[in-house]
C-alpha cells in the first residue's frame, strides 16, 4: 500500500488518508493500516508512539499515531517521527490546541447557518459498533462539542464545515445524526438512506488540521478525494475547497 504524503518535516509527516484504510490495527482486521505503512516507510520512527491494550490483553503497536480517523473517513492524518514531536502533538490534541476542520455532506437543510452541537456521547444500547448522544446511552457519557457552519444547501442535502472541539469516537457522525442531519452514505448512522450525490463511500472528509511545529502552528490541507468532487460540484459555494 502506498499513501499520499501531503506534508513532511523533520518532526512529522501527514497523509491524505483514503476512505477504507484504518489508522492503526484493531486486533481483528488483517488489512494493512496507515500506521503499518508509516512504520515501513519510516523505519527509524518505528518505536515512536504508544501501544494500545485490547480487552483480551493483546497489545497493538501504533507507530507515530497521535490522533486517528475512522476507517470510512478520508483526509489529513498526522504521524510523529520523533519522541519529542509525539509528546508535543499528543499534548496539543489533549489540550485542544490542535484545530481540525471537516467537510460533511448531510441529508436535508439545517435550521441554523452556524452553531454548536453540545451533546455528551456514550455507547449505543442497541449496537456495540455505535456511539450515541441519547440521554440513556450506555456507559460513561463523555463531553463532546462540535461547531459547524453551513457552506451551501440544495434543499435535499447540505455541505457543512465542522470544527470539533473534542475528539470522541464517531463524534461528528453521532452529532449530525442527533440533530437529524446524518452524513450521506453512512451505513452506521443513516442505514437505509440513499447513498446519493454521486457518493460511493462516507461523505465525510478531514479537510484541514493545525498542529504545533517547532516554530509555530502548521496548517495542513488534504484535497477532497475524486470520489467526492461530483458531490462538491452540487454546491457553488464550495469553490474554495476544490483546488489547492
Amino acid at each position: 500500500m502506498e499513501l499520499p504524503v501531503i506534508y513532511e518535516d523533520e518532526d512529522m509527516v501527514a497523509i491524505n488518508k483514503p476512505a477504507g484504510v484504518m489508522t492503526h490495527p484493531d486486533g481483528h482486521s488483517e488489512d494493512e493500516t496507515a500506521s503499518e505503512w508509516f512504520e515501513k516507510k519510516y523505519p527509524a520512527s518505528a518505536t515512536v508512539g504508544e501501544t494500545q491494550r485490547l480487552k483480551d490483553g493483546t497489545e497493538i503497536a501504533r507507530p507515530g499515531v497521535v490522533h486517528r480517523l475512522d476507517r470510512d473517513t478520508s483526509g489529513v492524518l498526522v504521524f510523529a517521527k520523533t519522541p519529542e514531536a509525539h509528546a508535543r502533538l499528543k499534548e496539543a490534541f489533549q489540550n485542544r490546541e490542535a484545530k481540525k476542520t471537516y467537510l460533511a455532506f448531510v441529508y436535508g437543510t439545517l435550521k441554523e447557518e452556524k452553531g454548536l452541537i453540545d451533546f455528551a456521547i456514550g455507547r449505543s444500547r442497541k449496537d456495540f459498533r455505535l456511539r450515541s448522544a441519547q440521554p440513556k446511552a450506555k456507559g460513561t457519557m463523555r463531553e463532546a462539542r462540535t461547531r459547524y457552519e453551513v457552506v451551501g444547501s440544495t434543499g435535499a442535502h447540505s455541505l457543512v464545515k465542522l470544527m470539533p472541539e473534542t475528539g470522541r469516537t464517531h463524534q461528528i457522525r453521532v452529532h449530525l445524526k442527533a440533530i437529524h442531519h446524518p452524513v450521506v452514505c453512512d451505513p452506521l448512522y443513516a442505514p437505509g438512506k440513499p447513498c446519493d450525490l454521486g457518493l460511493s463511500s462516507l461523505g465525510l472528509h478531514a479537510y484541514q488540521i493545525e498542529v504545533p511545529g517547532r516554530e509555530g502552528m502548521v496548517r495542513i490541507t488534504a484535497e477532497v478525494p475524486e470520489s467526492m468532487k461530483k458531490a462538491l460540484a452540487s454546491f457553488p459555494e464550495a469553490a474554495e475547497f476544490v483546488a489547492q
